[in-house]
Protein backbone atom coordinates (compact mmCIF):
# COMPACT_ATOMS: atom_id res chain seq x y z
CA UNK A 1 0.00 0.00 0.00
CA UNK A 2 1.06 3.57 -0.54
CA UNK A 3 0.38 4.51 3.04
CA UNK A 4 0.68 2.65 6.30
CA UNK A 5 -2.49 2.88 8.38
CA UNK A 6 -1.47 0.39 11.04
CA UNK A 7 -1.08 1.42 14.66
CA UNK A 8 2.36 2.22 16.05
CA UNK A 9 3.59 2.68 19.64
CA UNK A 10 4.46 6.34 20.09
CA UNK A 11 5.90 8.02 23.17
CA UNK A 12 4.48 11.28 24.51
CA UNK A 13 7.35 13.69 25.14
CA UNK A 14 5.36 16.60 26.60
CA UNK A 15 1.82 17.54 27.56
CA UNK A 16 0.90 21.22 27.25
CA UNK A 17 -2.14 22.68 29.02
CA UNK A 18 -3.82 24.98 26.52
CA UNK A 19 -7.00 25.72 28.52
CA UNK A 20 -8.71 24.17 31.53
CA UNK A 21 -10.14 21.43 29.28
CA UNK A 22 -7.72 21.18 26.35
CA UNK A 23 -4.26 19.61 26.15
CA UNK A 24 -1.64 19.35 23.44
CA UNK A 25 0.17 16.02 23.29
CA UNK A 26 3.65 16.24 21.78
CA UNK A 27 4.49 12.93 20.12
CA UNK A 28 7.88 11.38 19.41
CA UNK A 29 6.81 10.47 15.88
CA UNK A 30 9.10 11.82 13.15
CA UNK A 31 6.59 11.08 10.36
CA UNK A 32 6.09 13.29 7.32
CA UNK A 33 2.67 14.91 7.19
CA UNK A 34 0.76 17.82 5.68
CA UNK A 35 -0.63 20.77 7.58
CA UNK A 36 -4.25 20.11 8.52
CA UNK A 37 -3.98 16.32 8.80
CA UNK A 38 -4.86 14.11 11.78
CA UNK A 39 -3.79 10.92 13.53
CA UNK A 40 -6.03 8.20 14.95
CA UNK A 41 -5.52 6.89 18.50
CA UNK A 42 -6.46 3.42 19.68
CA UNK A 43 -7.46 3.71 23.34
CA UNK A 44 -10.09 2.37 25.73
CA UNK A 45 -11.01 -0.28 23.17
CA UNK A 46 -12.10 2.28 20.53
CA UNK A 47 -10.60 4.55 17.88
CA UNK A 48 -10.61 8.34 17.90
CA UNK A 49 -9.06 10.81 15.44
CA UNK A 50 -7.52 14.13 16.48
CA UNK A 51 -5.96 16.83 14.32
CA UNK A 52 -2.43 18.09 14.45
CA UNK A 53 -1.93 21.60 15.78
CA UNK A 54 1.69 21.56 14.64
CA UNK A 55 2.89 22.39 11.14
CA UNK A 56 5.58 20.44 9.27
CA UNK A 57 6.88 23.78 7.98
CA UNK A 58 7.38 25.50 11.33
CA UNK A 59 7.49 22.87 14.09
CA UNK A 60 10.09 20.21 14.78
CA UNK A 61 7.65 18.07 16.76
CA UNK A 62 4.32 16.48 15.90
CA UNK A 63 1.57 17.80 18.17
CA UNK A 64 -2.09 16.86 18.44
CA UNK A 65 -4.55 18.77 20.57
CA UNK A 66 -7.51 17.21 22.41
CA UNK A 67 -10.44 18.98 24.08
CA UNK A 68 -12.45 17.31 26.79
CA UNK A 69 -15.93 16.26 25.65
CA UNK A 70 -18.44 15.87 28.51
CA UNK A 71 -18.96 12.12 28.84
CA UNK A 72 -16.40 11.42 26.12
CA UNK A 73 -14.64 8.12 26.63
CA UNK A 74 -11.25 8.83 25.04
CA UNK A 75 -10.85 12.58 25.50
CA UNK A 76 -11.47 12.32 29.23
CA UNK A 77 -9.13 9.36 29.57
CA UNK A 78 -6.36 11.15 27.67
CA UNK A 79 -6.63 14.38 29.64
CA UNK A 80 -6.94 12.65 33.01
CA UNK A 81 -4.31 9.94 32.59
CA UNK A 82 -1.67 10.59 29.95
CA UNK A 83 1.63 12.21 30.85
CA UNK A 84 5.12 12.65 29.41
CA UNK A 85 6.78 9.27 28.94
CA UNK A 86 3.55 7.34 28.32
CA UNK A 87 3.20 5.31 25.13
CA UNK A 88 0.07 5.43 22.98
CA UNK A 89 -1.00 3.57 19.84
CA UNK A 90 -1.34 5.93 16.89
CA UNK A 91 -1.66 5.72 13.11
CA UNK A 92 0.46 7.71 10.73
CA UNK A 93 -1.06 11.05 9.65
CA UNK A 94 -3.95 11.11 7.17
CA UNK A 95 -6.61 13.48 5.88
CA UNK A 96 -7.27 15.93 3.05
CA UNK A 97 -8.14 19.08 5.04
CA UNK A 98 -5.00 20.59 3.57
CA UNK A 99 -3.75 23.61 1.66
CA UNK A 100 -3.91 23.57 -2.09
CA UNK A 101 -1.58 25.43 -4.41
CA UNK A 102 -3.15 28.84 -4.90
CA UNK A 103 -2.46 32.48 -4.21
CA UNK A 104 -6.07 33.10 -3.10
CA UNK A 105 -6.65 34.28 0.46
CA UNK A 106 -7.27 31.70 3.18
CA UNK A 107 -10.38 32.41 5.26
CA UNK A 108 -11.15 30.08 8.18
CA UNK A 109 -14.12 29.67 10.50
CA UNK A 110 -13.40 27.77 13.72
CA UNK A 111 -15.71 26.73 16.52
CA UNK A 112 -13.94 25.84 19.76
CA UNK A 113 -11.13 23.36 19.17
CA UNK A 114 -11.92 23.50 15.46
CA UNK A 115 -8.98 25.88 15.56
CA UNK A 116 -6.65 22.88 15.94
CA UNK A 117 -6.16 21.93 12.26
CA UNK A 118 -6.65 25.57 11.24
CA UNK A 119 -3.65 26.63 13.34
CA UNK A 120 -1.60 24.04 11.45
CA UNK A 121 -2.83 25.45 8.11
CA UNK A 122 -2.22 29.05 9.16
CA UNK A 123 1.35 28.32 10.20
CA UNK A 124 2.15 26.66 6.88
CA UNK A 125 0.38 29.28 4.77
CA UNK A 126 2.32 32.09 6.44
CA UNK A 127 5.63 30.22 6.26
CA UNK A 128 5.48 28.93 2.69
CA UNK A 129 3.25 31.34 0.73
CA UNK A 130 2.39 35.01 0.42
CA UNK A 131 -1.33 34.41 0.93
CA UNK A 132 -3.45 36.65 3.15
CA UNK A 133 -4.99 34.71 6.04
CA UNK A 134 -8.12 35.62 7.99
CA UNK A 135 -9.50 33.57 10.89
CA UNK A 136 -12.76 33.85 12.81
CA UNK A 137 -12.86 31.93 16.10
CA UNK A 138 -16.17 31.34 17.87
CA UNK A 139 -15.96 30.36 21.53
CA UNK A 140 -18.11 30.39 24.63
CA UNK A 141 -15.90 32.91 26.47
CA UNK A 142 -12.32 34.15 26.61
CA UNK A 143 -11.18 31.31 28.89
CA UNK A 144 -12.29 28.75 26.29
CA UNK A 145 -10.11 30.14 23.48
CA UNK A 146 -7.44 27.62 22.49
CA UNK A 147 -4.17 28.95 20.98
CA UNK A 148 -5.09 32.57 21.69
CA UNK A 149 -1.49 33.56 22.43
CA UNK A 150 -0.08 31.52 19.53
CA UNK A 151 -2.39 33.23 17.05
CA UNK A 152 -1.70 36.65 18.57
CA UNK A 153 2.02 36.05 18.19
CA UNK A 154 1.58 35.04 14.54
CA UNK A 155 -0.52 38.16 13.93
CA UNK A 156 2.19 40.33 15.50
CA UNK A 157 4.80 38.77 13.22
CA UNK A 158 2.62 39.01 10.11
CA UNK A 159 0.49 42.15 10.65
CA UNK A 160 0.01 42.70 6.92
CA UNK A 161 -1.11 39.12 6.22
CA UNK A 162 -2.92 37.64 9.25
CA UNK A 163 -6.19 38.88 10.74
CA UNK A 164 -7.69 37.08 13.76
CA UNK A 165 -11.24 37.88 14.93
CA UNK A 166 -12.71 36.47 18.16
CA UNK A 167 -16.45 35.93 18.53
CA UNK A 168 -17.40 35.25 22.16
CA UNK A 169 -20.90 33.88 22.75
CA UNK A 170 -21.20 35.41 26.25
CA UNK A 171 -20.69 38.89 24.79
CA UNK A 172 -22.16 38.62 21.30
CA UNK A 173 -24.56 35.69 21.38
CA UNK A 174 -24.20 32.78 18.97
CA UNK A 175 -22.67 33.61 15.60
CA UNK A 176 -25.18 34.33 12.84
CA UNK A 177 -25.11 33.76 9.11
CA UNK A 178 -25.05 37.51 8.54
CA UNK A 179 -21.99 37.92 10.78
CA UNK A 180 -20.11 35.18 8.96
CA UNK A 181 -21.00 36.64 5.56
CA UNK A 182 -19.84 40.06 6.76
CA UNK A 183 -16.53 38.53 7.81
CA UNK A 184 -16.04 37.11 4.31
CA UNK A 185 -16.77 40.58 2.88
CA UNK A 186 -15.18 40.83 -0.58
CA UNK A 187 -12.98 37.71 -0.25
CA UNK A 188 -15.40 35.60 -2.30
CA UNK A 189 -12.48 34.13 -4.29
CA UNK A 190 -10.78 32.76 -1.14
CA UNK A 191 -10.33 29.16 -0.02
CA UNK A 192 -12.59 28.63 3.01
CA UNK A 193 -11.76 26.20 5.82
CA UNK A 194 -14.43 25.26 8.37
CA UNK A 195 -14.05 23.14 11.52
CA UNK A 196 -16.01 22.92 14.76
CA UNK A 197 -19.31 21.61 16.12
CA UNK A 198 -21.80 20.41 13.49
CA UNK A 199 -24.29 23.30 13.91
CA UNK A 200 -21.49 25.84 13.54
CA UNK A 201 -20.10 24.14 10.44
CA UNK A 202 -23.55 23.89 8.86
CA UNK A 203 -24.09 27.60 9.56
CA UNK A 204 -20.73 28.51 8.00
CA UNK A 205 -21.40 26.42 4.89
CA UNK A 206 -24.80 28.06 4.41
CA UNK A 207 -23.30 31.51 4.86
CA UNK A 208 -20.51 30.82 2.38
CA UNK A 209 -22.81 29.42 -0.28
CA UNK A 210 -25.23 32.31 0.17
CA UNK A 211 -22.28 34.67 -0.25
CA UNK A 212 -21.37 33.07 -3.59
CA UNK A 213 -18.59 30.66 -2.65
CA UNK A 214 -18.37 27.58 -4.86
CA UNK A 215 -18.29 24.03 -3.52
CA UNK A 216 -14.67 23.67 -4.65
CA UNK A 217 -13.67 26.60 -2.42
CA UNK A 218 -15.11 25.18 0.82
CA UNK A 219 -13.16 22.65 2.90
CA UNK A 220 -14.91 21.16 5.92
CA UNK A 221 -13.35 18.84 8.51
CA UNK A 222 -15.80 16.51 10.24
CA UNK A 223 -15.13 13.69 12.68
CA UNK A 224 -17.54 11.43 14.47
CA UNK A 225 -17.87 7.89 15.74
CA UNK A 226 -20.93 6.12 14.41
CA UNK A 227 -20.78 3.43 17.09
CA UNK A 228 -20.61 5.86 20.01
CA UNK A 229 -23.37 7.58 21.90
CA UNK A 230 -23.71 11.32 21.14
CA UNK A 231 -21.84 12.22 24.33
CA UNK A 232 -18.95 9.95 23.36
CA UNK A 233 -18.52 11.17 19.79
CA UNK A 234 -15.25 13.05 19.75
CA UNK A 235 -14.32 15.05 16.66
CA UNK A 236 -10.80 16.35 16.18
CA UNK A 237 -12.22 19.77 16.88
CA UNK A 238 -14.96 20.18 19.42
CA UNK A 239 -16.52 22.69 21.79
CA UNK A 240 -18.95 22.23 24.63
CA UNK A 241 -21.76 22.11 22.08
CA UNK A 242 -22.94 18.86 20.53
CA UNK A 243 -20.13 17.03 18.68
CA UNK A 244 -19.84 17.07 14.92
CA UNK A 245 -21.42 13.68 14.48
CA UNK A 246 -21.96 12.14 11.10
CA UNK A 247 -25.00 9.95 10.48
CA UNK A 248 -23.97 6.56 9.17
CA UNK A 249 -26.06 4.56 6.77
CA UNK A 250 -27.58 1.47 8.34
CA UNK A 251 -26.75 -1.97 7.07
CA UNK A 252 -29.50 -3.40 4.87
CA UNK A 253 -31.70 -5.95 6.59
CA UNK A 254 -31.12 -9.29 4.97
CA UNK A 255 -33.79 -11.89 4.48
CA UNK A 256 -36.94 -9.81 4.78
CA UNK A 257 -38.12 -10.92 1.36
CA UNK A 258 -37.94 -7.58 -0.42
CA UNK A 259 -36.29 -7.64 -3.87
CA UNK A 260 -33.71 -4.95 -3.04
CA UNK A 261 -32.40 -7.06 -0.18
CA UNK A 262 -31.86 -10.16 -2.27
CA UNK A 263 -28.19 -11.01 -2.92
CA UNK A 264 -26.94 -10.65 -6.45
CA UNK A 265 -26.30 -14.17 -7.66
CA UNK A 266 -23.75 -12.92 -10.20
CA UNK A 267 -21.76 -10.68 -7.86
CA UNK A 268 -19.34 -11.35 -5.01
CA UNK A 269 -17.24 -9.42 -2.53
CA UNK A 270 -14.00 -11.07 -1.42
CA UNK A 271 -12.42 -9.70 1.74
CA UNK A 272 -8.84 -10.51 2.73
CA UNK A 273 -8.29 -9.79 6.42
CA UNK A 274 -5.36 -11.03 8.53
CA UNK A 275 -4.22 -13.04 5.53
CA UNK A 276 -7.47 -15.02 5.29
CA UNK A 277 -9.90 -14.81 2.39
CA UNK A 278 -13.68 -14.64 2.77
CA UNK A 279 -16.22 -14.35 -0.07
CA UNK A 280 -19.87 -13.32 0.22
CA UNK A 281 -22.53 -12.46 -2.37
CA UNK A 282 -23.00 -8.79 -3.12
CA UNK A 283 -26.00 -7.01 -1.61
CA UNK A 284 -27.29 -3.91 -3.44
CA UNK A 285 -26.48 -0.67 -1.62
CA UNK A 286 -24.10 -2.38 0.78
CA UNK A 287 -20.62 -0.99 1.44
CA UNK A 288 -17.50 -3.13 1.50
CA UNK A 289 -17.32 -2.66 5.27
CA UNK A 290 -20.89 -3.88 5.66
CA UNK A 291 -20.12 -6.88 3.46
CA UNK A 292 -17.13 -7.71 5.66
CA UNK A 293 -19.29 -7.54 8.77
CA UNK A 294 -21.89 -9.76 7.13
CA UNK A 295 -19.10 -12.26 6.56
CA UNK A 296 -18.57 -12.35 10.33
CA UNK A 297 -15.37 -10.29 10.21
CA UNK A 298 -14.23 -7.40 12.41
CA UNK A 299 -12.19 -5.08 10.17
CA UNK A 300 -10.95 -1.72 11.47
CA UNK A 301 -13.29 1.28 11.28
CA UNK A 302 -14.24 4.34 13.29
CA UNK A 303 -16.31 7.23 11.92
CA UNK A 304 -18.19 5.40 9.12
CA UNK A 305 -18.52 8.78 7.44
CA UNK A 306 -15.56 8.81 5.06
CA UNK A 307 -13.50 11.10 7.25
CA UNK A 308 -10.97 9.25 9.39
CA UNK A 309 -9.36 6.68 7.03
CA UNK A 310 -9.31 4.01 9.75
CA UNK A 311 -11.15 1.58 7.45
CA UNK A 312 -8.74 1.96 4.55
CA UNK A 313 -8.04 -1.09 2.37
CA UNK A 314 -6.91 -1.84 -1.18
CA UNK A 315 -8.97 -2.97 -4.14
CA UNK A 316 -6.95 -5.67 -5.89
CA UNK A 317 -9.64 -6.89 -8.31
CA UNK A 318 -12.78 -5.30 -9.66
CA UNK A 319 -13.98 -1.79 -8.96
CA UNK A 320 -15.82 0.09 -6.22
CA UNK A 321 -16.92 3.71 -5.88
CA UNK A 322 -16.90 5.80 -2.71
CA UNK A 323 -19.97 7.78 -1.67
CA UNK A 324 -17.84 10.18 0.39
CA UNK A 325 -14.08 10.64 0.54
CA UNK A 326 -12.62 13.16 2.95
CA UNK A 327 -9.42 11.24 3.70
CA UNK A 328 -7.69 9.94 0.55
CA UNK A 329 -6.02 12.06 -2.09
CA UNK A 330 -6.35 11.47 -5.84
CA UNK A 331 -3.07 9.57 -6.14
CA UNK A 332 -4.07 7.14 -3.39
CA UNK A 333 -7.45 6.52 -5.00
CA UNK A 334 -5.70 5.92 -8.33
CA UNK A 335 -3.50 3.32 -6.61
CA UNK A 336 -6.58 1.38 -5.51
CA UNK A 337 -6.92 2.54 -1.91
CA UNK A 338 -10.50 2.84 -0.71
CA UNK A 339 -12.46 3.78 2.38
CA UNK A 340 -14.41 0.57 2.89
CA UNK A 341 -17.12 2.33 4.92
CA UNK A 342 -17.98 4.31 1.79
CA UNK A 343 -17.05 1.94 -1.04
CA UNK A 344 -19.82 0.23 -3.03
CA UNK A 345 -19.00 -2.38 -5.72
CA UNK A 346 -19.60 -1.27 -9.30
CA UNK A 347 -18.26 -4.44 -10.90
CA UNK A 348 -19.64 -7.97 -10.60
CA UNK A 349 -16.74 -9.18 -8.44
CA UNK A 350 -14.59 -7.13 -6.10
CA UNK A 351 -11.62 -8.11 -3.93
CA UNK A 352 -10.55 -5.85 -1.07
CA UNK A 353 -7.41 -6.46 1.02
CA UNK A 354 -6.87 -5.04 4.49
CA UNK A 355 -3.29 -4.43 5.54
CA UNK A 356 -1.97 -6.94 8.06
Amino acid sequence: MARDHGFHPVRITRVVEETADARTFVLDAPWPYRAGQFVTFRACGVLRSYSMSSSPDTDGELMTTVKRVPGGLVSNWMLDNLAAGDVVEVTRPAGVFCLRETSAPLVAFCGGSGVTPVLSLVKSALATTRRRVRVLLANRDADAVIFRSALADLADRHPDRLEVHHHLDVLNGFATETQLRNFVNTDTHADFYVCGPAPFMDLAERALRAHGAGADQIFVERFGSADASPAEQEPAAETAAEPAAETSREEPAAGDGTPEDEPREDGTVTIVLNGKKHTVPQHPGETLLQSARRAGLAPPFSCEAGNCATCIAQITAGEAKMRVNNALDDDEVAEGLILTCQGEPVSADVTVVYED
